[in-house]
């Protein structure tokens, strides 16, 4: 009898469908398989999206087709788990392979030759499970084993688990072994002090923790120190919303043997790490049960996970304990202390609760699996399916194929709540010592942002308003406005508590005063020192922001290759691939602004497909604190040529008189188109200033007419602002907008077209007049003042924009250079590296996440610091004039840097790295669609390979995969024709998608088609997005260039940095140094306690003296940037391959 026959399965027509589960003997399993055949399901999608292999009609008559059958051994709570269904269901999708489940009943009752026949077992121990029975099994069936089962017997006991791990080299908490074990009496050494342990000669400080030595006895005891308090933390398996409970018992158990072991300290979170095989891991946090042993839980009830990004060696660690224990599947936890990682326990057979992403992975891997080792063998027509995502490639412009390296993006964070802000003089005492307290005088700046700090300064204008009442001003020495001090008591008391994302106090030295700008100030000007507070608040992501974010991080999955498709429904799995297989290196850096963080946690949440809130996202994920710089700038401390720049802006926009000729070439130097329209739209610069300050005025009259009628006494406005709260940011802008002179602050501008421009996107309801009238106006206004307060000329952009993200423009620099340099060497060639202990990283991504300030000052490094001829290159040119027709640089707008590797060329050679330059201008909202300046599409020199949808290179159109497409809808009514594409599904909106997915010139396409999707936890309504049912689409990136060089942007960049002169010499060398030591012991993610970066750099306009600067890029020749050195080699030390991360 042949193996197929012995199998019980008929050979002949197996199902084309989706197989079923089947319980119990051969007669139901061939039962199953008739009605399956039958019902001849069709299930392709899922199919094609996991590699399988599909056949041709006249393929049926030839092959005598086969199925696997995968067997499930294990106790009935675990079989018919969430997660086991989840996952074989989708197992089933495999065209060859159907699941028997065992059932319970047999498992235990049955001797296993009555045990159902299987190809392949997943089978694992667990309470009451007979795993010597499974054992006999495996040696009477010899089925392919998914995880060994003799192994799990050591599983079973720390003691050999702790074994093992030492032999792999895994580092393990300090442990001894305490048996007590009468033939062995030399185990089992105790000696207990008050605050110690004493085991078998090793010492044991309190806290230390006491495990059983058997795995299945979860009670471990951690034991404090008397000086915490003692006693001990009892954990145990979970009971509700309990894992812990304190006991005052402070004397270590006295019967059974346990390990004893250093107690680390972590940040309060435990690493879970679940493995499908040696290569793919995923990995989350949990708060830690001996923290205070309340079990987190979301709204539905489940303990909450945050997402975790395991570091290089982590992964190493994971491949080896997969291997080390032979369990494809496999649980274990990790302690990260110290700055390094710990094994503490070994689970074997585990798999991820509630991840539809992982669900969809483990059976892909799976799948593989079983069909790589056992289709051979019964002879099953079964390609190995090329796995595009193992190679990230794409086609070059001449049609040849490149791997993506690198992508490193710079975004403006997402839509927020108007900005405000009020300045005062103070001179009291008070203010003082709070500004010496916390150390004010070393920089002679001071922000403070914390609540107790904000506390501090709202005690001292709450005192000295009650100075001021008591004495009537009259004899008072108090110097403070009264006003003032009322405004900075109410904003202080908003909300009735205090968050730092809300609000700021920034304090700034003055030596001999402050000088009368604005003419809301006294005119008399008082001798001595004074301090200039800032009260910021408001300006806080909006719930339309954080979907804006989160749709985008979505959507740029598209941009790597691999993994077309609608995959999980998750599109872009190219990139969800590469993460979870180790071969994704990921930094998010953000600003210290709340919005710009959570901007980056969206974001961060919608790319790798995470589940849950925001803030465990933002604490893992995204590093903010103390980068010197990096992507933070005190806009309230500007240059000397920034002064110039606005003093020279005001002379100009206070003529009360028609835009002359010489007006044009003073505004508009560069010819800029947007610039241009923007200043026709005026004409004269007062008479429009005068028609929006009428219009602010109607704007006022008509929100205090509305507060005193009935019906508007409860109207809720966006995002939980009142009407009191409207009128209030609105008189403040009237106010300060035309001074006591009569003349117009220029500089209130960006703030009133910001306040018009949220009002009309979100407050539309209110149907006040003239909105969109006081909307086009400012718009024109604001088109002018906010580009050219970066500059008006050339020399002055450049100027401006270094002084303002110079450290941005290094590091950029350096993670270009950092890809080439170390791991186009230590990086080895998938098809080598399969069994080298290796995590073996492809791609490195960098995002950057940050303000309009440095969005503004990158995109001028580039247009106008020298990186091509207009007059030369014929792409570079239409790029300028697409950017000059750009009028605004939106919330979400990108510049995004991509570096490819051509294998063909010689590692010397110029052409082996290629860079792209692309750039979006963020949200529709600016323009009419017909107005809206229209590029090049994403990649438009390779389009050719577009209409190849079978090219593993190409970027797929993934609206093709959804059929629930509905029709286009207007998002606002200023964008009278910009697309909402909305599912059927209610209230799910397609943020980023573009009516036209192809540019209208050419044949380049638009890399963000209708890809996106809900995002699961935002809750629905009849109107879309709970608390965002308008929220405008994104314009899609446009390829500003596509055939630059590396040496080309190296040489580039370095010619800006070294332009600089002498200013920044001192501030370049510091910020190198900084990431040269912190790449050799970065980390992915980083601790609460490890977010300094070192040495702060001087700030950029401060003087330092000259000094010649080597270049940080380590030439391999004089004449090439990029490394001579020849392919890697399989043989290469695994260890030393590890690159640099930072």
């Amino acid at each position: 009898m042949s193996k197929l026959e012995g199998r019980g399965v008929e050979s002949g027509g197996g199902p084309r469908g989706s197989a079923r589960f089947l319980v119990g003997s051969e007669d139901t399993e061939a039962r199953a398989l008739e009605e399956e055949e039958e019902e001849e399901e069709e299930d392709g999608g899922m199919r094609n999206n996991m590699g399988l292999y599909d056949e041709d009609e006249e393929d049926d008559e030839v092959y005598s087709e086969r199925l696997i059958v995968v067997g499930i051994c294990a106790m009935v709570k675990k079989s018919k788990s969430k997660p086991m269904t989840q996952i074989m269901e989708r197992l089933c999708k495999f065209e060859y392979i159907t699941v028997v489940i065992f059932p319970e009943d047999v498992i235990l009752n049955e001797p296993v030759d009555k045990w159902p026949l299987c190809d392949c077992l997943i089978s694992f121990h667990s309470k009451g499970f007979p795993l010597d029975k499974a054992v006999s099994y495996a040696k009477l069936r010899n089925p392919l084993l998914i995880n060994d089962l003799n192994m799990q017997y050591f599983i079973q006991d720390r003691r050999e688990v702790y074994r093992i791990l030492l032999e792999e080299g895994i580092d393990l908490p300090r442990y001894v072994v305490l048996n007590r074990d009468p033939d062995r009496p030399e185990e089992c050494n105790l000696v207990e002090g008050e605050d110690q342990v004493e085991v078998n000669g090793e010492v044991f400080p309190k806290p230390f923790v006491e495990k059983p030595v058997c795995a299945e006895d979860h009670n471990v005891y951690i034991y404090y120190p008397t000086s915490a308090g003692g006693g001990s933390q009892r954990l145990f398996r979970k009971i509700g919303s309990r894992s812990s409970v304190y006991s005052p018992e402070s004397s270590v158990r006295k019967t059974g043997s346990y390990i004893y072991e250093e107690f680390m300290p972590t940040d309060g979170t435990d690493v879970k790490v679940y493995t499908v095989g040696p290569d793919y891991a995923h990995a989350e946090a949990r708060k830690s049960p001996a923290l205070d042993g309340k079990v987190e839980r979301d709204s539905e009830g489940k303990e909450i996970r945050y997402p975790v990004m395991l570091t290089a060696m982590e992964k190493l660690v994971a491949r080896k304990v997969c291997l080390a224990f032979k369990q494809t599947v496999c649980g274990f936890d990790l302690l990260r202390a110290n700055g390094h990682s710990f094994v503490c326990d070994v689970n074997g057979f585990s798999f991820v609760k509630n991840s539809m992403k992982y669900y969809d992975d483990c059976a892909k891997v799976l799948g593989n699996m079983i069909m790589r080792e056992l289709a051979p063998q019964l002879h099953i027509p079964w390609s190995i399916p090329m796995e595009a995502e193992d190679i990230p490639i794409v086609p070059t412009t001449s049609g040849t194929m490149m791997e993506l390296r690198c992508v490193i993006a710079v975004i403006r964070h997402g839509d927020r709540t108007p900005k405000q802000k009020m300045k005062m003089e103070v001179r009291n005492a008070l203010f003082f010592d709070l500004f010496e307290k916390y150390g004010g005088y070393k920089s002679g700046k001071l922000k403070l942002k914390k609540p107790k700090q904000l506390q501090e300064v709202l005690d001292i204008a709450r005192q000295l308003l009650v100075e001021l009442g008591q004495h009537n001003g009259s004899q008072c020495e108090i110097e403070e406005k009264k006003s003032k001090l009322e405004q900075l008591k109410t904003v202080l008391e908003m909300y009735g508590h205090f968050s730092g994302i809300n609000r700021k106090v920034q304090l700034t030295y003055l030596p001999n005063g402050q000088l009368k700008a604005s003419s809301e100030e006294e005119d008399t000007q008082k001798d001595g020192p004074s301090l200039l507070l800032v009260l910021k608040w408001g300006g806080e992501l909006t719930p339309a922001g954080r979907v804006q974010a989160e749709e985008l991080g979505r959507a740029f999955r598209c941009m790597y290759p691999g993994g077309q498709g609608d995959y999980a429904g998750f599109p872009g799995c190219g990139l969800l691939r590469l993460h979870s297989t180790y071969r994704h290196d990921l930094k998010i850096y953000a600003s210290d602004e709340g919005r710009v963080q959570m901007t980056a946690a969206a974001f961060a949440k919608g790319l790798l497909a995470l589940e849950g809130e925001l803030t465990p996202i933002l604490v893992q994920m995204v590093k903010s604190a103390n980068m010197n710089g990096l992507l933070d700038s005190d806009s309230d401390s500007l240059t000397d040529c920034q002064q110039r720049v606005k003093a020279h802006l005001h002379e100009i926009m206070q003529r009360e008189r028609d835009f002359t000729e010489e007006d044009y070439q003073k505004l508009a130097p560069t010819n800029s188109d947007s610039l241009i329209n923007s200043m026709k739209i005026i004409n004269n610069p007062v008479q429009t200033c005068d028609q929006v300050y009428a219009l602010i005025q109607s704007l006022t009259c008509q929100i205090r007419r509305k507060l005193e009628d009935p019906k508007s006494a409860n109207l809720q406005l966006y995002h939980s602002e009142t009407l009191e709260l409207m009128l209030q940011r609105w008189s403040k802008l009237e106010r300060d907008f035309r001074t006591k002179s009569g003349r117009y602050d220029i500089s209130k501008i960006p703030d009133i077209y910001d306040c018009i421009k949220y009002d009309v996107q979100h407050n539309a309801s209110l149907a006040l007049e003239d909105t969109m009238e006081l909307f086009r106006l400012s718009k024109a206004l604001a088109d002018i003042i906010i580009p050219q307060e970066y500059g008006i000329c050339k020399p002055e952009k450049l100027d401006i924009a270094n002084a303002y993200c110079l450290p941005l423009v290094k590091k950029i620099q350096l993670d270009l250079q950092r890809t080439h340099e170390d791991e186009a060497v230590n990086k080895l060639h998938p098809l080598y590296s399969r069994g080298v202990m290796s995590p073996g990283r492809h791609v490195r991504t960098r995002l950057y996440f940050t303000s309009e300030s440095h969005v503004h000052s990158l995109l001028n490094i580039f247009r106008y610091g020298g990186l091509l001829s207009e007059e030369t290159d014929e792409q570079w040119r239409q790029a300028m004039d697409y950017l000059s027709a750009v009028s605004e640089l939106n919330y979400m707008t990108q510049i995004v840097i991509m570096l490819y590797e051509d294998n063909n060329k010689d590692p010397s050679s110029e052409e082996r790295f290629h860079v792209e330059l692309h750039f979006s201008p963020g949200v529709k909202g600016g323009e009419d669609d017909e107005n809206a300046p229209m590029g090049f599409g994403f990649r438009p020199a390779s389009s050719e390979n577009f209409e190849k949808k079978t090219d593993p290179g190409s970027l797929e159109d993934l609206s093709q995969d959804e059929p629930d497409r509905a029709s286009l809808t207007d998002p606002i009514s200023i964008l009278k024709k910009s697309p909402l594409v909305r599912s059927r599904k209610t209230g799910s909106m397609e943020v980023l998608s573009d009516s036209s997915s192809t540019s209208s010139r050419g044949s380049a396409y638009r890399l963000f088609p209708s890809c996106s999707r809900q995002s699961p936890e935002i809750k629905t309504s009849g109107l879309g997005f709970e608390g965002c049912s308008m929220v405008p689409s994104i314009y899609p990136l446009e390829t500003l260039h596509n055939s630059l060089s590396l040496k080309q942007v190296d040489e580039f960049l370095t010619t800006v940095c070294e332009d600089v002169g002498d200013t920044h010499s001192k501030t370049l060398k510091a910020l190198s140094a900084l990431f040269e030591t912190q790449s050799q012991t970065s980390m992915d993610v980083y601790s609460q306690q490890d977010r300094s970066l070192a040495p702060s750099p001087a700030p950029p306009h401060s003087p330092q003296p000259h000094t010649q600067q080597q270049p940080l890029c380590c030439m391999s020749s004089p004449s090439s940037p990029v490394s001579s050195a020849g392919p890697s080699s399989p043989l290469a030390d695994p260890v030393l391959c590890l690159p640099l991360n930072e």
